[in-house]
């Protein structure tokens, strides 16, 4: 997601923020009801699944923004879209998709029985301010120059003024709202001048290796480990002083640059603005661009934890990650706080079945798709 398109959202950036702080899950939603699947993409005559999907609306308008983006990627992927269109429209019964044009194929899941890994990402809203003043201290830089092969200065010498000020472009007023949005790779910032918030997109990195602060405090004893979560890091950082949160995100040598820009949509991978829990970004390597997921989503309360409910949405695989492997989906849950709420929480599992407009059920669903559970050890998820 970087290079020439630098609009789109970093994904996969809760599961690197909180990467190595979660064991073999329990209680996430995981259903192991539909027997042994034996490939990553089974043909079934229908979804084993209840209820119809709640977000035809946002499914639908996720078309249209395809539509006029990315006109190759919609002509790819039309035959589909139009025909769960109408589906959706005569009721989005699931017994009745074969009757509409199409298949649907079941997800094996990170365990081969079916239970598909959701993990989400958002958007972020940081207050700012152009000079430095009051509460508004902590700089947001661009990037510098960097000469082939070399790294430039670390997170902390950046914190103690290895760069320029003339790098800045921003001053917020806090540094764990700075890292979040870092961790997130873009994000809104809003001036306070009553002006459009201003859309940071990803500028660059400083060329040092990631390193999770969820795992450093759990490693210290400070969180438990299933306690972690985005809110719990939250928690921590409010519970302590501006030093020391400093000197925990600088167990972090990564840092990331920015790219302010004028207002500007939320982008993906394939250039496509993204409409929240419509969306999701994939593995290309088994879930190619444009491709229409039916989901069973685990639902969470205000703990986030998993409810016992679950609900169907439709969505489409717009986005990338460097942490988003196999049988696994990062949604994009919006913008701001709500959004960054649930976000935190996500790492949890339901099934997907992948729907295709059907000219013949013999038909290989995609060329590329490979054996083997390639996001098996992500998160503990093995």
């Amino acid at each position: 997601m970087k290079g020439h398109w630098t609009k789109y959202v970093l994904t996969g950036a809760v599961i690197a923020l909180l990467a190595g702080c979660s064991s073999r899950p329990t209680d996430r939603g995981q259903q192991y009801i539909d027997g042994k699947l034996d490939q990553p993409l089974a043909l079934v005559n229908q979804p084993n699944a209840k209820g119809r999907p709640v977000n035809g609306k946002d499914f639908s308008d996720q078309v249209r923004q395809i539509q006029y983006a990315a006109t190759g990627l919609f002509g790819r992927n039309t035959g589909t879209y139009s025909a769960v269109e109408n589906w959706l429209l005569a009721g989005g019964d699931t017994r009745q998709l074969r009757q509409f044009g199409i298949n649907a194929y079941q997800m094996e899941g990170t365990d081969n029985y079916g239970n598909v890994q959701f993990t989400g990402y958002y958007t972020p809203v940081v207050e700012a301010r152009y000079t430095r003043q009051g509460e508004f201290q902590y700089p947001i830089y661009r990037m510098p120059p960097r000469k082939r092969g070399q790294k430039l200065p670390s997170r902390a010498s950046i914190y103690s003024g290895a760069l320029s000020d003339n790098y800045v472009v921003a001053y917020s007023n806090s540094l764990i709202d700075n890292f979040m949005m870092d961790v997130q790779g873009s994000g809104y910032v809003d001036f306070g001048d009553g002006q459009p918030l201003s859309f940071f997109g990803y500028g660059g990195k400083n060329g040092w290796a990631y390193h999770s602060i969820g795992k450093e405090l759990i490693d210290r004893g400070e969180v438990k480990r299933e306690d972690m979560s985005m809110q719990a890091i939250r928690q921590w950082a409010q519970e302590h002083s501006p030093q020391e949160v400093r000197s925990l995100l600088e167990t972090n040598a990564s840092f990331v640059f920015f790219k302010p820009e004028n207002f500007a949509p939320v982008r993906g991978a394939s250039a496509v603005p993204l409409i929240a829990k419509a969306s999701v970004a994939s593995d290309r390597s088994i879930i190619p661009a444009g491709t229409v997921l039916l989901a069973e989503v685990p639902q969470l309360n205000a703990k986030g934890k998993f409810n016992g409910q679950y609900e169907m949405r439709l969505m489409v695989a717009l986005d990338v990650g460097g942490a988003i492997k196999g049988q696994h989906f990062d949604i994009y849950q919006g913008i701001g706080p709500d959004a960054a709420h649930l976000a935190g929480f996500y790492n949890h599992y339901g099934r997907v079945w992948v729907l295709k407009s059907a000219p013949g059920s013999g038909q290989t669903l995609f060329s590329n798709v490979q054996s083997g559970n390639n996001g098996s050890m992500l998160l503990g998820s093995n």
